[in-house]
């Protein structure tokens, strides 16, 4: 009976650790680590604007420049122009733009490019992340999810890579986007833990999509229409529908040990937030 009482209290004891939140968020630090130029904005750029908007320093990471986003220029040309647009879309979104310069379908979690996010994570020391889905269409997106888990785990690490630990800094929140379609690759749907009404945001979110230029052209030129802007705003509207507003983006919110398991989108944008399934 007594050993009972003492597994229930440490039990109470873990899950309020596990739930207690980040001091007082002294750091209001984000950072969106994705794939390639055009990710954030598509899939979290309404989120990212709407914490800028409340004071939040952001950050746009990208894995690679884009070097095989068009058919017609070469991987170096057009990713010259990819990181022109990924800074112009950051900028629009109130975010500072980053590269970590893997190339496109080579993204992988190995020592090189940890070392790489590692040391740049290290230097935003951001107390929320949000990145790719750990199941998504494209296995860079799928690594990028990985390498995001890694660094948020290990930046604050002393022993992880050279340079100095910012004041405060440890394992930040974690939210993975939607993947694209909001289906995994059995063609099964995902449905996120906290929706985000972008409502408010989405003409911002549509300016920094419009940056990249280069692949608006790419996607008139083989589908004939505007499908970029079109698609996400369609997809946006479907994920609202849901939720009953007009646009919203989608997020599921890594809890495992030993990340905060409190929502602190729903701290800091409030009524623009709904909650999903745990």
């Amino acid at each position: 009976m007594q050993l009972g009482k003492v597994t229930q209290s440490l039990v109470t004891w873990l899950y309020y650790l596990r739930n207690k939140p980040l001091s007082k968020l002294t750091r209001k630090v984000a950072m969106c680590l994705m794939a390639h130029p055009d990710d954030c904005e598509i899939l979290a750029g309404g989120t990212l604007a709407l914490l800028s908007k409340k004071g939040w320093k952001t950050h746009v990471v990208t894995m690679t420049p884009g070097d095989c986003g068009s058919v017609d220029l070469g991987p170096q040309e057009i990713a010259t122009i990819r990181r022109k647009e990924g800074a112009a879309g950051a900028k629009i979104l109130g975010a500072q733009y980053h590269c970590l310069e893997s190339r496109d379908l080579y993204v992988t979690y190995d020592e090189a490019t940890l070392r790489r996010a590692l040391s740049l994570t290290r230097q935003i020391a951001p107390t929320l992340v949000i990145t790719h889905s750990l199941v998504d269409y494209m296995i860079d997106h799928e690594q990028a999810a990985m390498i995001a888990r890694g660094v948020t785990f290990g930046y604050a690490i002393p022993n992880a890579c050279p340079g100095p630990i910012a004041r405060g800094s440890r394992i930040p929140y974690l939210y993975y986007a939607d993947p694209i379609e909001g289906m995994d690759v059995y063609g099964d749907p995902v449905v996120p833990t906290t929706y985000v009404d972008i409502t408010g945001s989405m003409a911002t979110k549509r300016r920094a999509l419009k940056a990249h230029a280069s692949q608006r052209r790419w996607l008139m030129k083989h589908h004939g229409m505007d499908q970029y802007i079109q698609s996400m705003q369609e997809w946006s509207a479907m994920r609202g529908g849901t939720v009953g507003v007009r646009y919203a983006e989608g997020f599921r919110q890594h809890r495992g040990h030993p990340y905060p398991c409190d929502c602190i989108l729903e701290k800091q944008l409030g009524k623009l937030i709904t909650l999903g399934d745990k």
